[in-house]
């Protein structure tokens, strides 16, 4: 009996059969005709499903006009799809490293993030965003403005109100300067204005508190209503989905510690605002 692909791998390569059929403009049905196979072969490949040869993956992808970047990447998925966890280097050849994050936010009930440095990417504010991008050594000139515009639409993606989402922000990164005063200053009133949206909760960790269970680096994870939770870790050389529940499972008490010790919703909206008081009496004490 054929495996069903359960994994993160097998999600995307499935969600690319359907997408390269849409563009198509092919039913299962049209599809397998024309090559000249059972529709249950093409919904195999459809519904995430081993057991298709690479050679008759490789006609499929041909009758749908696959591009050859997004053909290579299929291929080697269609050979990966029962494994477990998914380290993605940064050079690994595959078009959009945000590919796989934005396909399974898109079907996720849930998003919870941690940010210790930065402010969360979820709740950049544009021009903070672009300062980060410019900032990174890994971006070419002409790599940036797509980049800045995928950080973008990720947003739009995600905060559009069909998913609960909570944020953890550490304290320090409200005070780091990016950018300009200016830049910092409208960061900060940007937050004040996403957090009362009512599907996204956002809780400060304050840095009086110091040592927390967050220390070991900055994650996502991704809740869903009939496949278990993921785990998203992003690094300067590689990003990590992480699928084995007892590896996702040190990552909940994590968040589950962030839950007791993180300033609830109404003091880190507070927090915030004396951040954005002390500024003018920064320039006061510069002038005296």
């Amino acid at each position: 009996m054929p495996l069903r692909r359960s994994t993160v791998r097998g999600r995307e390569f499935g969600d690319a059969i359907r997408a390269l059929l849409r563009a198509a403009d092919l039913t299962n049905r049209a599809a397998a005709e024309l090559l000249g196979w059972q529709e249950a072969k093409v919904s195999e490949l459809v519904n995430g499903k081993e057991g298709v040869s690479d050679v008759d993956l490789a006609k499929l992808l041909g009758l749908l006009r696959t591009p050859p970047d997004e053909f290579d990447h299929l291929m080697a998925l269609h050979r990966e799809t029962h494994q477990r966890d998914w380290l993605q280097p940064a050079k690994s050849g595959v078009t959009d490293r945000a590919r796989t994050l934005r396909e399974h936010e898109k079907i996720a009930s849930g998003v919870t993030g941690w940010s210790m440095n930065v402010v969360h990417g979820l709740v950049q504010a544009p021009d903070y965003i672009t300062y980060m991008v410019n900032s990174s050594t890994r971006l070419s000139a002409d790599e940036r403005p797509a980049v800045v515009s995928s950080r973008m639409a990720r947003q739009n993606a995600v905060l559009d109100g069909y998913r609960a989402v909570t944020i953890y922000i550490h304290e320090r990164a409200l005070r780091l300067p990016v950018g300009s005063p200016e830049v910092m200053a409208d960061q900060l009133h940007h937050l004040l204005r996403v957090s009362v949206r009512p599907y996204l909760t956002l809780r400060v960790i304050p840095t009086s508190l110091g040592p927390h269970a967050g220390l070991a680096g900055s994650f996502d994870m991704l809740t869903f209503k009939k496949i278990p939770p993921i785990v998203y870790v992003e690094s300067e050389g590689a990003t990590v989905f992480l699928e084995d529940q007892p590896s996702v499972g040190l990552y909940e008490d994590v968040l589950k510690s962030l839950g007791r010790t993180a300033l609830d919703e109404a003091q880190t909206r507070k927090l915030i605002t004396d951040i954005i008081g002390e500024e003018p009496r920064h320039d006061q004490l510069a002038e005296e």
